[in-house]
């Protein structure tokens, strides 16, 4: 095969890597809009991902030689119509996302048992096939590359090198580029174009090769098998390719959770930590393809003595000691680079070991590469449910990242024999003194939070880990060590100023958002029947370290708290409430935030509004332009919206309505709320007078429609989620001003 042909088979890869990763990013978010912002979601598209590649590579290995045998065509043709599948998904699977959504919309709360398998097997169903016709791809083509040059070995490491980069510059690109530009629809267009270009490239390819090169010939050269490795080397390298790929994808999930105090729950994180994989994994790949050139590859024995010592330095770096978390909504460039590169070491390693150990399984046959590729994706498969199913719902990340690490020793204790006294002992030494500092000296967030205050709690479930700490009116609340809130009376305020607006005798409020409970339980003073939504189970369950009087508020036959993505809550009840109560979870770039900041979202409440209804929607303050996107959908749902700044100076209370909302002053809007009601908005204030205030935010009121930018797309949408992409925006203004 000539040059040229390698690198255009290079760059086929490479766009068909790009689109694969492309597909991942944005079906997780838009997974996350049907089925809830939780861990599990996340893990079972990275399961399904995975096991549509273990599948497709396994049988695409087994069934290449009998489709080229009984067709006479080249395999690149089969490898072009696999391609051209994959293209169709990016229409298909938000259609199947959509439609599994109204399905499993009367399966019950999102926390109970039978939605979570439903759930799954709703993502399932949509993505598993598309996902087995990229696990065709690499036996596919290599097939044709063996009908090329029969005696080519290295097949799989090439076309690993190129998928690994595309991979890379996917995850970024479909981040910082094209969601921000194109939104989730436009971006799925842009990976489906990627893959119908590779498809026709591939079709000219074959056209164009030689007439002699077809029929049985072909077959002949694809069905050609390497000799076997010895017996007990076939049993190590299973076991080292499934122990990786569980490992690697388990760390993954782990990570996500463990990096949050320092990268934030921002959409970038999440794409910052699988470039970081990605990026690692391919100058390992690329350092691997080297040494084999100079006939010079690693051992199989270094790589597991580096491995060994490699997979417990993310969570030496991630010690609160050596990285800054004084502010805990700023996100530190430093911080994020030492975190970052904790996991390059490990991950580089991976990629090194894991074409090698493909390469000498398979000998370049196909099949036997796709068996061996199968395995390593199996242990992917496993792994991220393993960990968000089993390990973080029962132990901190710490822990879990310590578990999943000691398998390394074990492989390492296999091998080791074949290393020099001197690699021997110098390599588990140094394995042995960065496991004991993880065991017995590094410290967690957690840790180091409980040598910061006197009263914590921690709670720990499939969504996430809930922290409660502090005393007395320091009391904050953490979700996934984010901080979420504080006892502040602006909470007291969410539900106060729309009830006492709200024209008419106030029967109900839905509350989404639990947060520390302050909320729900000002509702409760109105003797209102009242509805609060929570996502993460055990949030509600802190309730008690906030409140002394938690339990009567939890006994209280009018109060009602569901456990459920607030979407999906309002998309499977009928009620109709006074008014509802959105409290979106900070920052306002939070991702995921967008689903309670969108038109499509709105349109859904404003369904569930009685008439004179009131929505009221905190925005906390940050960015102006965020800011601005987020009352322009607002306004364009509701004809009346007024504005008020919070009675600490910092956000705004936007108040929305299908009906004007009566000019009131704080004099009239005390006189309609209950005694009940004015004794909780006073309760953590010295002023007895309620008038006087309410006065302190009625006064100030915004005027939303007069501050509205004047460029419409500035708003937030389900397929443009403007406030959590903002990479090119923010690079390209200068002067980004902060408001509210």
């Amino acid at each position: 095969m000539n040059q040229g042909i390698r690198r255009v088979l290079f760059l086929l890869f490479f766009l068909s890597g790009f689109s694969g990763l492309v597909y991942q990013v944005v079906w997780t978010r838009l997974a996350f809009a049907s089925f809830g912002i939780i861990m599990p979601v996340l893990s079972v598209v990275l399961s399904v991902f995975m096991l549509g590649l273990s599948v497709g590579s396994w049988g695409g290995g087994r069934l290449i030689p009998v489709l080229v045998k009984r067709t006479g065509y080249s395999a690149i043709f089969f490898y072009a119509g696999a391609e051209f599948l994959i293209g169709l998904s990016a229409f298909a699977v938000p259609k199947l996302f959509i439609m599994g959504e109204g399905l499993l919309l009367g399966s019950g709360e999102a926390n109970s048992f039978r939605y979570l398998c439903l759930s799954a097997l709703v993502l399932a169903i949509s993505i598993l096939p598309w996902c087995v016709f990229m696990g065709t791809t690499f036996p596919f083509m290599m097939a044709y590359i063996r009908e090329q040059e029969r005696r080519n070995m290295e097949s799989f490491s090439f076309l690993y090198l190129a998928n690994v980069l595309g991979a890379m510059s996917g995850v970024l690109l479909s981040a910082v580029v094209l969601i921000e530009i194109l939104g989730f629809r436009h971006a799925l267009w842009v990976a489906a174009a990627g893959n119908f270009t590779v498809a026709i490239i591939s079709i000219c390819i074959g056209y164009r090769q030689s007439p002699t090169r077809i029929g049985s010939d072909i077959a002949e050269n694809v069905e050609e098998v390497a000799a076997p490795p010895p017996p007990a080397r076939v049993w190590l390298t299973r076991g080292i390719l499934f122990s990786t790929g569980f490992v690697a994808m388990a760390m993954e999930v782990v990570w996500t959770r463990a990096f949050t105090p320092v990268l934030k729950t921002q959409v970038y994180s999440f794409a910052m930590i699988v470039f970081t994989y990605l990026g690692a994994t391919f100058i390992g790949s690329w350092w691997y393809r080297r040494n084999l050139r100079r006939r010079l590859p690693c051992p199989v024995a270094k790589l597991m003595a580096l491995l060994a010592a490699f997979v417990f330095l993310p969570i030496l770096i991630d010690d609160p000691r050596f990285v800054s978390m004084n502010e805990l909504c700023d996100i530190h460039p430093v911080g994020v680079l030492i975190v970052l590169a904790g996991i390059c070491p490990f991950c580089a390693a991976l990629g090194y070991l894991t074409p090698g150990l493909i390469d000498g399984y398979a000998g370049g046959h196909p099949a036997a590469a796709g068996r061996a590729y199968a395995l390593n994706v199996l242990g992917c498969i496993l792994g991220p449910l393993f960990a968000s199913y089993v390990l973080l719902p029962q132990m901190s990340e710490r822990y879990a990242l310590i578990l999943l690490g000691l398998p390394f020793f074990g492989f390492f204790l296999l091998v080791c024999k074949s290393l020099s006294v001197r690699w021997r002992w110098c390599s588990a030494f140094g394995a042995g003194v960065i496991l004991a500092w993880a065991l017995f000296f590094s410290v967690d967030f957690e840790g180091w939070l409980a040598g910061s205050t006197r009263s914590m709690e921690v709670r720990r479930d499939y969504a996430a880990s809930v922290t409660c700490a502090g005393e007395g009116m320091n009391r904050r609340l953490m979700v996934n060590h984010i901080g979420m809130t504080r006892l502040t009376p602006v909470t007291k305020f969410m539900v106060h100023l729309p009830l006492a607006f709200h024209d008419g005798p106030s029967q109900s409020a839905l509350i989404i958002c639990f947060g520390m409970g302050t909320t729900y339980r000002s509702a409760l003073s109105w003797n209102l029947d009242t509805t609060a939504v929570e996502l993460v189970p055990d949030v509600p369950r802190a309730f008690g370290f906030y409140h002394a009087d938690a339990a009567q508020c939890l006994n209280n036959p009018k109060g009602h708290i569901i456990v459920d993505d607030g979407r999906r809550f309002l998309m499977r009840t009928r009620e109709k409430y006074d008014v509802i109560v959105i409290d979106p979870p900070p920052p306002t770039e939070a991702a995921g935030s967008s689903l309670l900041f969108s038109t499509g979202f709105y349109r859904l409440a404003k369904q569930h509004l009685n008439t004179n209804g009131i929505l009221q929607m905190w925005f906390p303050g940050g960015e102006e332009l965020t800011g601005q996107a987020v009352m322009r959908s607002l306004c364009e749902s509701f004809p009346y919206v007024r504005g008020f700044p919070s009675v600490e100076g910092w956000g705004i209370h936007l108040l929305a309505s299908m009906q004007p909302m009566a000019p009131m002053d704080a004099h009239q809007l005390a006189a309609r709320m209950p005694a009940a009601a004015k004794k909780d908005l006073l309760e953590w204030d010295d002023s007895t007078n309620a008038a006087a205030y309410l006065a302190r935010v009625i006064t100030k009121e915004y005027s939303v429609p007069n501050n509205l930018n004047p460029d419409l797309s500035i708003k937030v949408t389900d397929d443009q989620p403007f406030n959590e992409y903002f990479f090119l925006r923010r690079t390209n203004v200068n002067d980004m001003r902060y408001t509210y």
